[in-house]
């Protein structure tokens, strides 16, 4: 598989792929919700350690396996085989992985539709086009394909560029894109009335909330979603790495990349709750709950837009511009797991696997528009809850059971070859082996009770 295999040509290619992969609306849309229902500053802080001792050693795995693979999932899971039996079952692990990327992407990119369609409603305001903004905004069968076409349509012409030229590219331009308008905002909300209360709330802990059990499953899923952990979109990521790279170190960086722009956009979001507060826009119920973070995106920041005049339609152009560009850089990262599997098993051109795999996903994705009420929600929770949480402890079990310490410790030796001196080699295979699955496990069961 490894011949004749494209790889990212530079370290930063592929960390701001990966960590691209792992951006997306959980960060800038979940974690900022997530923040503000459970404590602020304590859900940031226990988030924040949860991540170093959760997400990052299973983001080592995922990425290792996929290295070593040098193939899809599929193929990179029956490579960790050494008898017919573990391969069969390495490769049917490797498929119900597959289906994770396949079916959130086709939830997400009816969302992803909604922000593409917000954005170009704020620029039909600027340029006075209302009616067609209206239509934009409003929630409707032709607007929701409309947008979901428009996402589709961008995420498969980056994927059918191939990796550097596709996937690298427009990575290393959107994610700096993505620091910049969030600098641009952040700026702009600490001028508004009220943001001030808001990054306090974000910043200092209350120390009181920091045991709640809510708050650490809060925190713990978070933090196992945000890094994408049972997804696909690291391994195969993964099996574009150079093995002169040190894998800890590439998986520490996306780490850090990752929860970068979670933090920052709770910097961002947090004080424009409390500045929507402050004129007047409802953010919290009668109970002191979060209203729903769709009302939150969808509606109340564009209140608070709409009462800034002309200035706010532009910062509103801006924010959805940016959560455009998050929401794309997780799109290539899950149509490109089916498209690698295409075109190493089937042998068809990456442009075909591109076109074909993205129209019979948007083909899925219609039938949820069309069915919104009964499938939407249907289709995210079996994604997301069922899943997604599974691939993620098969994933584990195979890595840390079936993969043997010295398998692992020869692929970890490529780019570190001291490995075996290091605190992490002293760690992570223990840790990946007992402390991972049981986590995950503990996810699982604390998500579905």
């Amino acid at each position: 598989m490894a011949a004749g295999r494209e790889h990212f040509s530079s370290r930063l290619g592929f960390v701001l792929a990966a960590a691209g992969a792992a951006v997306g609306l959980g960060n800038i849309w979940g974690f900022p919700t997530q923040a503000a229902s459970n404590g602020g500053g304590a859900f940031l802080l226990v988030y924040l350690l949860l991540i170093l001792v959760v997400a990052y050693p299973m983001l080592v795995v995922e990425m290792a396996i996929g290295r070593h693979g040098q193939a899809n999932p599929i193929d990179s899971m029956r490579a960790i085989g050494k008898t017919p039996l573990t391969k069969k079952l390495g490769g049917g692990v490797g498929f119900i992985g597959l289906m994770v990327p396949c079916l959130v992407l086709a939830f997400y990119s009816i969302v992803g539709g909604w922000l593409v369609s917000f954005m170009l409603a704020a620029g039909a305001d600027l340029v006075g086009l209302h009616a067609a903004s209206d239509w934009l905004k409003g929630f409707s069968v032709g607007r929701n394909l409309f947008g979901a076409g428009v996402f589709y349509l961008l995420t498969i012409l980056i994927v059918q560029a191939g990796v550097k030229n596709g996937i690298e590219k427009w990575s290393t331009r959107l994610m700096p894109a993505l620091f910049v308008l969030f600098g641009v905002m952040f700026i702009y909300v600490m001028t508004l009335p009220g943001a001030n209360e808001g990054l306090a709330h974000y910043l200092i802990p209350d120390f009181s909330k920091i045991m709640d059990s809510d708050l650490i499953l809060a925190a713990m899923g978070q933090g196992f979603f945000s890094l994408t952990i049972g997804g696909c979109s690291m391994l195969i990521y993964g099996s574009y790495l150079s093995r002169k790279e040190n894998l800890p170190k590439m998986a520490m960086s996306v780490t850090l990349v990752d929860t970068a722009v979670a933090v920052v956009a709770g910097l961002v979001i947090m004080p424009a709750m409390f500045a929507a507060m402050a004129q007047g826009v409802e953010i919290y119920d009668q109970n002191g709950d979060l209203l729903s973070s769709s009302t939150l995106v969808f509606d109340v920041l564009p209140m608070l837009f709409d009462g800034l005049g002309v200035a706010g339609t532009f910062i509103a152009l801006v924010f959805f511009v940016l959560m455009t560009i998050a929401a794309l850089t997780s799109s290539i990262s899950m149509l490109e797991c089916p498209v690698a599997l295409m075109n190493e098993r089937v042998g068809t051109s990456r442009s075909t696997a591109s076109w074909l795999l993205g129209s019979a996903i948007a083909a899925f994705s219609a039938v949820i528009v069309f069915n919104f009420g009964d499938l939407f929600g249907l289709v995210a929770t079996v994604a997301t809850q069922y899943v997604q949480p599974i691939a993620a402890l098969l994933f584990c079990l195979y890595g840390g059971w079936v993969w043997n310490r010295h398998q692992k410790l020869q692929e970890m030796r490529e780019g570190f070859d001291d490995i075996e001196q290091s605190l992490f080699w002293k760690v992570w295979p223990f840790y990946v082996k007992f402390v991972c699955p049981a986590l995950v496990a503990a996810v699982i069961w604390m998500s579905v009770a």
